[in-house]
């Protein structure tokens, strides 16, 4: 019973967190820690993604037709359309993010070693320094450029910027794709849609590689199952939320929450 309820709450924070730019990594690591918990094996932190990963794939199910048709069509028909462009700029962005993002993963990993204490130190460092970066650029950023106006360069970057993202847990990936977005002149929707669609075949390609470990059992499906519902509402929330919102609520809460967990990190280091 207390598995499920623990794989449920994670499952909820996963849900709340993959989606909006404040990091899931982040999240599923201070949890756990914070409570004195077993830390949650890499496996079950990629089957609730895998649950996030089914509401991205359900929320933007028409968005999916519609790119993969335009891509094929691209190749086989020699049609140009706009979502064949951006079918190819996601394939095309997510095998160099995919491939530098292992090897920066391992190189942070031998860094850090076990020590929880310091790897909650990164993380927050992480939460408040892309928190801080998250609202500069947001605020400066022009907002005159559309998801059907963006081209290769800005497109690949974007991309490329997720591996970043998967080395550093607390950087998060939605949090640095949206940024680098703004960046480059896409307006608030534009950046999370094109944010959320980058990150599909990403956590699919980590999720297929490791599902032969995965361990099934009823608190497995009930955190999975409580991050697809969550992640659902949370989209829905967000794509709403960008038409007259900014990023700073999110920012200001990176800041807050990174300050509070390096507190708490230095008192247990000493």
């Amino acid at each position: 019973m207390i598995d499920a309820l623990r794989s449920i709450f994670l499952g909820i924070i996963q849900g709340l967190t993959e989606f909006l730019p404040v990091s899931s990594s982040a999240h599923l690591n201070i949890f756990p820690w914070l409570f004195k918990w077993d830390n949650i094996s890499e496996s079950f932190d990629l089957a609730l993604h895998a649950g996030t990963l089914l509401a991205i794939l359900v929320y933007f199910f028409k968005d999916w037709i519609n790119l993969i048709k335009g891509g094929v069509s691209s190749v086989f028909k020699k049609e140009r359309s706009v979502d064949g462009r951006l079918f190819w700029y996601i394939v095309i962005a997510t095998i160099p993010a995919g491939l530098l993002g292992k090897a920066l993963e391992k190189l942070i990993e031998s860094a850090v070693g076990d020590n929880m204490n310091i790897e909650m130190i990164i993380i927050s460092l992480a939460l408040i320094i892309m928190g801080i970066v998250l609202y500069y650029v947001d605020k400066n950023a022009k907002s005159d450029i559309s998801l059907s106006r963006l081209k290769f360069l800005p497109a690949f970057f974007i991309g490329l910027s997720q591996a970043i993202a998967g080395a550093i847990p607390g950087v998060s990936r939605s949090g640095i794709t949206m940024t680098v977005g703004r960046a480059y002149g896409l307006d608030r929707e534009s950046a999370a849609k094109y944010s959320f669609l980058l990150s599909a075949p990403m956590i699919a390609g980590a999720v297929l590689l490791s599902i032969s470990e995965f361990k099934f059992s009823l608190a497995f499906f009930l955190g999975v199952l409580a991050s697809f519902i969550v992640g659902l509402f949370v989209i829905k929330f967000l794509m709403n939320f960008l038409k007259r919102g900014s990023f700073k609520i999110f920012a200001i809460y990176r800041v807050v929450f990174g300050a509070v967990i390096l507190l708490i990190s230095i008192i247990r280091l000493a």
